[in-house]
């Protein structure tokens, strides 16, 4: 799966993904209005909402960008009916042929670890079948309890061919709170970019990168310039673009030498795109529109800044 990632960043010229993280406040009225009167104001009304909006943007969007990135918990605020929005939407990027990032950032071990990574990427047993449950391509996950965490992830990408994006230097303001710890002289993030190295080191597509990447916040471009040296031939997934104040200039240490080595998410600067002043133009009608110019907007961003470095 990561030789397909590569494959579609090449395709679009658009070393980006986007969020699919979707909030009411988000979703134009028209939608809202529109899924209430078929459904009420209920969770399933929510879901319903939820679902038309994601659709209408993944249709305005699946040309220009490689990948997707849904956050789950932006789906399970709305119990069933929203779990049930998420898993119709991966299902509907897969049919545009968008490489799918399932952003659970789940971290347990033992048969939990396995009943995730199956549930998420790989299929699991019933009888004498075998079913996927939601699917995606790539899954981000938090290391915190260590191999036993993580080895179970490996192992279900193994057999599928699938990948994952591990939880490494985060965008928030407090990530430095463990991140930034230094263990016999170096930070904690450090030493989790080398697990990560060491985790995928037997896992490696055709174009010479890793399944198995980390996840590297655009917020903090000196540590990403330290992990990029740490992880050379792994792909950083890059949160912090557009909403949390990082531009195109702040991303260029993530990415080799090549081009390649980095996506940059951006989620409601995108989604949320026609409820900025930039985008007042197209309104909630055309808020898919507005979505799919901002896309255009940060691959010029992006592009300009690599050219530049």
């Amino acid at each position: 799966m990561i030789d397909k990632l590569i494959s579609k960043i090449k395709k679009t010229q658009a070393p980006i993904v986007v969020g699919l993280d979707p909030m009411l406040k988000f979703i134009p009225e028209q939608i809202q209005q529109k899924a209430f009167a078929e459904y009420g104001e209920t969770l399933q009304g929510a879901g319903e909402a939820i679902w038309q909006y994601n659709k209408e943007i993944i249709d305005a969007i699946y040309d220009v960008v490689p990948a997707v990135k849904p956050q789950i918990a932006m789906y399970e605020q709305f119990g069933l009916e929203g779990v049930k929005a998420f898993a119709r939407t991966v299902e509907y990027c897969k049919s545009r042929d968008l490489v799918v990032i399932g952003d659970i950032k789940r971290g347990d071990i033992g048969s939990t670890s396995e009943a995730y990574a199956v549930g998420h990427l790989g299929r699991v047993q019933v009888g004498s079948q075998r079913f996927y449950g939601f699917d995606e391509d790539f899954a981000t996950i938090n290391p915190y309890m260590g191999t036993d965490a993580v080895a179970p992830f490996v192992k279900v990408c193994q057999e599928e061919k699938k990948g994952l994006f591990i939880l490494a230097k985060t965008s928030n303001p407090s990530s430095g709170e463990f991140q930034d710890r230094l263990i016999d002289g170096r930070p904690l993030y450090e030493w989790v970019g080398e697990k990560v190295a060491q985790w995928g080191s037997g896992f490696v597509g055709e174009n010479g990168y890793s399944y198995v990447g980390a996840v590297v916040g655009t917020t903090y471009p000196e540590q990403g310039k330290i992990l990029r040296k740490i992880l050379p031939r792994n792909y950083i997934l890059v949160p912090g673009y557009g909403a949390q104040g990082a531009k195109g200039a702040d991303l260029v240490h993530f990415f080799n030498e090549d081009g390649l080595g980095a996506i940059v998410n951006s989620s409601r600067g995108i989604i949320a795109a026609w409820q900025q002043e930039k985008y007042r133009e197209f309104g909630p009608e055309r808020f898919a529109e507005a979505s799919r110019q901002a896309v255009l907007d940060m691959q010029e961003d992006i592009k300009q800044a690599l050219e530049n470095r």
